[in-house]
C-alpha cells in the first residue's frame, strides 16, 4: 500500500532525517487492484476481463450494460 509506505517514510524522516527510504515497485502482474477501481472501469465501459474471473465479468455486465459491448468483434 503506497499511501501507508509514504506515511511511514515521512514519519521516519521526521524522527531521523538521516533515514533514507527506497520504494521498489512490483511488476504489474503482481500488484493489487481494488474492486472499486474494477467497478469504475466497468461502469465507464472499459474491459475488465483481465482483472476478474469470467463469472464476475458476467455479473458486472448485468450491472453495467455499457460493459457488454466491450471486447466483442
Amino acid at each position: 500500500d503506497f499511501e501507508y509506505e509514504f506515511q511511514m517514510t515521512s514519519m521516519n524522516h521526521k524522527l531521523n532525517p538521516q533515514i533514507e527510504t527506497i520504494f521498489m515497485m512490483t511488476d504489474e502482474n503482481n500488484f493489487y487492484i481494488s474492486s472499486q477501481t474494477v467497478k469504475e472501469v466497468a461502469a465507464l465501459g472499459g474491459s475488465v476481463e483481465e482483472f476478474v474471473p469470467r463469472h464476475v465479468k458476467e455479473k458486472l455486465q448485468k450491472k453495467y450494460p455499457a460493459l457488454s459491448g466491450v471486447g466483442k468483434k
